[in-house]
């Protein structure tokens, strides 16, 4: 890695918050909170919202705190976050050498080699993605991915003074903000490890990038080792461009009503089959192995508790949404038991790997051709038309075990029959 490298951290900020203000202009000053999953807890929070409410507060218990400071609250609209976070995403990619998508939120960015003054570089991305998407986003600038992620904690904690962009390349300034950050506050430090840390006297992230790196992989790993020799300054994290296929895919929800019988049971298991063979198909992988599992509610002390899940070995690897809807319905019938209110369901791929990489013997069932061409159609009939234009029979159009989301916001960008209209 060469070491005039430069990245940038751009980081959007209090995104899903900000995702609802860009089509709600007139709460632009109106703190507000996104809920989690049938409006169960407080999973993102606008920053004047944070002194009032905590991450993660169930909002049964927040409801008379949101309405004595006159916080809006807004159940999650994922499709409207995902669309936002593409167009941000593609503006980032536009403007840099390099790029890699941390997070919904969150891009790293190459800056090598770009000419002049990389903070003024920083605050035109910052104004070009605010102009065109009208998400405020905060810009970090340094030699590692981990000090850009420092300078980026920077930049929000310090809006006022930075203008939302820091570049710590110059050694001054890198020292001066490693000084004044705790060491909890760095990239991969959580609460269980700088409470090991502080014991040994690194309180700060100055002290980390100080410490003895291989004293840190004996103690702790090499991870720790990588973070300490990244603050000061010694890149060991390459820009990944491309995401590697996942290992693993699952979809699970909580259903919106409790549920006691198996028909509705295996409509919604039938539906996250769909929508992680969808994820399969995507990723170009196919899997031999689905596992899916139901449970009842665990934290009521009045109701009966039951969690059960059940394995099926598939005929031959495939990414077909119909055998994995049979496979899922088969566990539902294998595992459900009567006299159970369910709360939950989960469908999960595993041994998933790309076409040609199972190894069976010659005469080993295949997918078919037919099924291939299927679920290309599938799928792009769903890409022109939206997700869940067309589905399995199994799948209701309006399911009454859908996630209750009662305060969600229209699909301004997704929805042809809720675009922005403007009087």
């Amino acid at each position: 890695m060469r070491n005039d490298q430069v990245f940038a951290l751009i980081d959007c900020n209090s995104f899903y918050a900000s995702c609802e203000r860009v089509f709600r202009p007139d709460l632009a000053k109106t703190p507000i909170v996104v809920l989690s999953n049938n409006d169960g807890c407080v999973i993102a929070r606008s920053y004047d919202a944070k002194p009032f409410v905590k991450m993660g507060e169930p909002f049964f218990q927040a409801k008379e705190k949101l309405r004595r400071h006159g916080i809006v609250a807004f159940s999650s609209n994922y499709a409207l976050y995902g669309d936002i976070s593409e167009r941000v995403m593609s503006l980032i990619e536009a403007m840099v050498p390099g790029a890699e998508v941390y997070s919904i939120d969150e891009s790293f960015a190459d800056l090598t080699g770009i000419p002049g003054n990389l903070t003024q570089f920083g605050r035109d991305m910052r104004a070009k993605i605010l102009r065109c998407t009208g998400i405020p986003v905060g810009v970090g600038i340094a030699r590692t991915k981990t000090l850009a992620k420092l300078a980026n904690h920077t930049a929000k904690r310090l809006q006022v003074e930075t203008g939302g962009v820091v570049d710590i390349c110059d050694p001054f300034k890198r020292d001066w903000v490693l000084r004044n950050t705790d060491v909890k506050e760095v990239w991969g430090i959580g609460k269980r490890m700088s409470a090991h840390l502080e014991a040994m006297g690194i309180r700060t992230a100055m002290d980390l990038a100080k410490a003895d790196p291989w004293t840190l992989r004996q103690k702790f790993s090499v991870v720790v080792e990588k973070t300490a020799r990244e603050l000061a300054g010694t890149p060991c994290l390459e820009l990944e461009e491309a995401d590697p296929p996942k290992q693993e895919i699952c979809c699970s929800r909580m259903f919106g009503k409790r549920l006691t019988e198996i028909a509705p049971i295996k409509q919604a298991v039938a539906t996250y089959a769909g929508r992680a063979a969808e994820k399969l198909r995507a990723q170009g992988s196919v899997c031999k192995r689905i596992r899916v599992s139901i449970r009842t509610g665990m934290f009521n002390p009045d109701e009966a508790r039951y969690a059960q899940g059940a394995l099926v070995e598939l005929p031959y690897p495939t990414n077909d949404t119909l055998l994995l809807t049979r496979a899922a319905a088969e566990a539902v019938a294998r595992i459900y038991r009567p006299g159970f209110r369910y709360s939950k369901a989960e469908v999960l791929l595993l041994d998933l790997r790309q076409p040609g990489e199972f190894t069976d013997d010659l005469f080993a069932v295949t997918q078919p051709v037919a099924s291939d061409r299927l679920m290309s159609v599938l799928d792009e009939i769903n890409g022109k038309y939206g997700r869940g234009t067309m589905h399995t029979a199994t799948v209701p159009r309006t399911p009454d075990w859908g996630m209750r989301r009662e305060m969600m916001s229209r699909s301004y960008t997704t929805r042809i029959d809720q675009l922005w209209k403007v009087r």
